[in-house]
């Protein structure tokens, strides 16, 4: 059995597996191989790993040493799917991206100013650079802090990101469609890429007129 060192680690609104590349194959089958095996992926439950049976928790944050000038370290996010064996290493993950100037940090890849590390971090997925500014009094990550956001309870040490180049970078427009507002079945959204591709609406009130967003009626 072959031993591989991992950080369990939340970031952002996500939680997954921090690894070192040297750590994995160069091969990419064989090295999606072990991040299935580590996840559990195929089950629905992930029973046999580490995964939690959810998107947001079956990730893998893969971090070395950057050959880029203009960045400390290459992050790539692996995004392992739960109900299926497969590995999707597309799209950037911001919240996981928030974790790597600490793991960065933690495994001597940079090292620690007072009170503030900034961590220049090359997107391998997308090929966007972020500066992440890590709180590091005294040269230590802290974890504990008051920076409180939706979705996680609790609060932790906040982490501030800087997006260098995020505009189109898939598409390499700002807007795929060339629209600002796009109507697909007449529901208005935007479709926007910035540092990854989404499709931005409203929620719909629920009610039988059909309201978005501003509606203050009450459904029932």
């Amino acid at each position: 059995m072959k031993k591989i060192p991992c950080v369990m680690m939340r970031g952002g609104t996500s939680r997954g597996a921090f690894l070192l590349a040297e750590h994995l194959p160069e091969d990419q089958t064989q090295r999606d191989k072990i991040l299935m095996a580590i996840m559990g992926s195929g089950n629905d439950l992930e029973i046999d790993g580490i995964g939690g049976g959810n998107p947001l928790t079956s990730k893998v944050a893969i971090i070395s040493r950057s050959s880029d000038p203009r960045a400390d370290v290459d992050y790539l996010f692996a995004q392992v799917i739960v109900h299926e064996q497969r590995v999707d290493t597309t799209p950037n993950c911001g919240n996981m991206l928030s974790g790597v100037g600490a793991f960065a940090i933690e495994n001597g890849l940079i090292a620690a100013t007072s009170p503030v590390t900034r961590v220049r971090i090359r997107n391998v997925n997308t090929g966007t650079f972020i500066e992440a500014d890590v709180q590091t009094p005294n040269g230590v990550v802290e974890y504990e802090g008051s920076a409180r956001i939706d979705g996680v309870p609790g609060t932790a040490a906040p982490v501030a990101l800087t997006f260098l180049n995020a505009a189109g970078t898939k598409t390499g427009k700002v807007f795929p469609t060339d629209n600002q507002i796009d109507y697909f079945d007449d529901v208005p959204v935007t479709c926007i890429d910035m540092a990854m591709p989404v499709v931005s609406g409203q929620m719909h009130c629920g009610t039988s007129h059909g309201g978005y967003g501003t509606c203050r009626c009450s459904p029932g």
